[in-house]
């Protein structure tokens, strides 16, 4: 049957309810999408622009059989079902593998019909990117659809109870939108519960997480060589549903020790199944596949850490792992009607969880913050009609939530209220405004980024957009009120710890621009630290005589009266001074922020200008050319001094064997030092030290001054001149 209009001349069915009954069988020379020449394909259904199914993914794998069943409850025939294909990759977009649609009114009632489906890409459809085979049966339906309205209704607030269940291996749930109602067959044939379409789908898209499971990855024993040395780079790449997570990369080792430490979210009561694979990195190929495995979060019981030792399915070896699933946390959506803290009793509750006597409870539970997002005004016209249908994504570290969409409106009105647990006091609060799309990505309208520390209590605020870099305004504000509860020790200890890493963050790429303006960053720097030794150095030459005198009665006091407590009471007493100014409205960091945004500024305009300037190949090559030369010659550098330094050792042979005139010089200087030191307290050693360097301009006043230590490591090679020098091959210590 081919799936076009008019392809069978059935009459159009009355109006009524129907049932839709689909089985994805498999599908058949799709196109190939990764660079081995394999595809990992899996399929989404759509109705009313609305996903009601995703089949499992097929690896590597260009003729797929899922054989997985779903079944569609419907008001009308009028909208088509659109099945898009997609090629799975981790960490990245997903690539498109064709599209097709099924016109329903083609169909003929109560007759089971197979089905092949052209994939086409829109926007090349003279490409031919395979086929899928379906088995479809259309029928008649009265009377279900209200009553599975209704138990979706009673199920929703019972956090979706399962409807019904059948057979060992086949449980049926019904999920229900406001134009059509699925009732999905989870299928399996060898008996095992696969979910093809979870009701956890349906949290997923409200963003209310029924739970957190914690894992910490500790370690990997006995892994598969990879590499030619009988070593391999291993990582670990974590899935569960959408959520992903990708590990450090141990470089050359078979036992790796990564301990690493992150959080999923859990859409679903029962759990779910995190899929992992371990990958040898490689640095000029594609990374090498050393095995998989899986963890059944259904089977493992709540509020307790689990350690597991998982064996590595296609590879050898086994991960260590410790899982720990705990309770939702105190994340919500709801309207400014339904506001949990402007309930008194709510609030004192809250509080009252987060009292200094409960500081020792529940560590990780820091603290609690709710955002109000209003409205905005003046957003950006993304759309031909000069309308947006804008959007609200609030994001706190992993934690993400969105509004519904306003459409055709550039001045929308939310009036939403998102509720996050505080894990980290230092995390900053992002707030995006995007323009839906229906068939492909949303646009980008605008930003902004506020520092939990920085948000006043029931203050409502109009925030500027930024662009998405947050280094500069684009068209639009938001109106937003925040408040922010948190226990000040918890948020103490857990300064203390590793910070949590972002695991929906772009991939980098090369860039320019970025390049550059990293590399500006890096030289601030440095010139920073060059200004602070000139500074310094000033001193020591006397420059001006008031600030030298000053500098050298003050080093001869601290140095004479030095205590180890006082290093901690000078920096006390500095932060003290600085608070100070801060409280008198003082503040010394206003100047130089102004200047850094500035400068930021400037040097934005001046990329933004090179940009708009049609410059040349060439051009542009010898810009990025300068940037590498300079940290061509700034890594030569760090690496000579390293070498050196390493050569310099006293523990391998290398030394005595290479220079053995300052091997001696050596021996001679540090004889000498331990004999000193030794005999004389190391403060008076100080004192000699910065009495000599004050006085050798007095005493000598076209004295060139010098570091002796960088002297003497001068004369040291690095590895490249021990190589290529002649002079600098082995002899042995009595040579001439």
């Amino acid at each position: 049957l081919s799936a076009q209009p008019g392809a069978a001349e059935a009459p159009l069915p009355s109006p009524g309810m129907y049932q839709l009954d689909i089985v994805l069988k498999s599908g058949k020379n799709l196109a190939a999408r990764d660079r081995g020449g394999t595809s990992d394909p899996y399929v989404k259904f759509k109705m009313g622009g609305k996903e009601v199914f995703r089949s499992r993914t097929v690896h590597k794998n260009l003729n797929p059989v899922w054989d997985e069943k779903v079944s569609l409850l419907l008001e009308s025939l009028c909208e088509p079902l659109y099945v898009k294909v997609f090629d799975y990759d981790f960490g990245l977009q997903d690539d498109f593998m064709g599209s097709a649609y099924l016109y329903l009114e083609s169909l003929e009632l109560g007759r089971l019909l197979d089905v092949t489906l052209d994939l086409k890409d829109p926007q090349q459809p003279e490409h031919k990117l395979g086929t899928l085979q379906l088995a479809v049966t259309l029928s008649p339906k009265e009377g279900d659809f209200q009553d599975a309205n209704i138990l979706f209704r009673k199920t929703w607030k019972r956090s979706t109870k399962k409807l019904l269940t059948g057979k060992p291996g086949k449980s049926f749930h019904y999920v229900c939108t406001a134009r059509t109602c699925v009732r999905v067959c989870l299928y399996n044939p060898k008996q095992q519960p696969h979910q093809s379409v979870r009701l956890s789908d349906i949290h997923r898209k409200a963003q209310l997480w029924r739970g957190i499971v914690s894992i910490s990855l500790i370690e990997g024993r006995n892994l598969m060589p990879m590499d030619a040395n009988g070593l391999s780079d291993p990582y670990v790449k974590f899935r569960l549903g959408y959520q992903k997570y990708k590990s450090k990369t141990m470089s050359k080792t078979l036992s790796p020790q990564w301990r690493e430490q992150f959080d999923f979210h859990l859409y679903d009561e029962h759990g779910g199944v995190v899929d992992i694979t371990v990958w040898d990195r490689d640095a000029r190929k594609r990374d090498d596949f050393m095995g998989r495995c899986q963890v059944d979060l259904s089977v493992l019981s709540k509020e307790h850490t689990h350690k597991l030792e998982l064996p590595l399915e296609e590879g050898e070896g086994l991960l260590v792992l410790l899982v720990t699933l705990t309770a939702s946390a105190a994340v919500s959506i709801s309207d400014l009607s339904a506001n949990l803290l402007d309930d008194p009793l709510e609030r004192q509750n809250i509080l009252n969880r987060y009292k200094l006597l409960r500081s020792f409870h529940n560590v990780r539970d820091v603290g609690v913050v709710q955002v109000k997002v209003i409205r905005a005004e003046g957003l950006m016209a993304a759309d031909v009609t000069g309308k947006s249908d804008p959007f609200c994504v609030v994001e706190l570290s992993n934690d993400r939530l969105q509004t519904h969409t306003v459409y055709k409106n550039l001045n929308p009105e939310w009036n939403k209220v998102f509720t996050f647990n505080v894990k980290d006091v230092h995390s900053v609060l992002e707030v995006t405004v995007y323009d839906e799309d229906k068939d492909r990505s949303a646009d980008f309208l605008g930003k902004v980024a506020i520092p939990l520390l920085n948000i006043r209590n029931g203050e409502r605020k109009s925030y500027g957009l930024k662009n998405k870099a947050l280094t500069g305004p684009t068209k639009g504000v938001i109106y937003l009120e925040m408040d922010v509860i948190f226990n000040t020790v918890k948020a103490g200890l857990r300064t203390l710890t590793p910070a949590e890493q972002k695991y929906l963050e772009e991939e980098p790429r090369v860039c320019k621009q970025l390049l550059q303006q990293n590399f500006l960053r890096v030289k601030r720097c440095v010139l920073f630290l060059i200004n602070i030794g000139s500074y310094i150095n000033s001193c020591f030459e006397w420059e001006s005589p008031k600030r030298s005198l000053t500098a050298f009665l003050l080093f001869i006091l601290a140095v004479w009266n030095f205590q180890l407590y006082m290093i901690p009471l000078s920096l006390l007493l500095l932060l003290v001074w600085n608070y100070l100014r801060v409280a008198l409205g003082r503040d010394p960091r206003h100047g130089s922020m102004v200047k850094m945004e500035d400068m930021l500024e400037d040097e934005d305009d001046e990329l933004d200008k090179e940009d708009s300037e049609r410059k040349g190949f060439m051009d542009k090559l010898y810009a990025i050319q300068d940037v590498c030369i300079s940290v061509q010659s700034a890594l030569d550098e760090v690496a000579s001094y390293g070498e050196r330094i390493k050569n310099t050792s006293p523990v391998p042979r290398r030394f005595l064997l290479l220079l053995p005139f300052l091997s001696c010089l050596a021996i001679v200087v540090l004889s000498i030092g331990t004999v000193v030191i030794y005999f004389i307290p190391f403060r008076y050693i100080v004192l000699i030290w910065g009495v000599n360097k004050f006085t050798k301009k007095l005493r000598d006043p076209y004295n060139i001054d010098n570091n002796e230590l960088l002297d003497f490591l001068s004369r040291v090679p690095s590895d490249v001149q021990v190589v290529s020098v002649p002079k600098y091959s082995v002899s042995p210590l009595n040579s001439p």
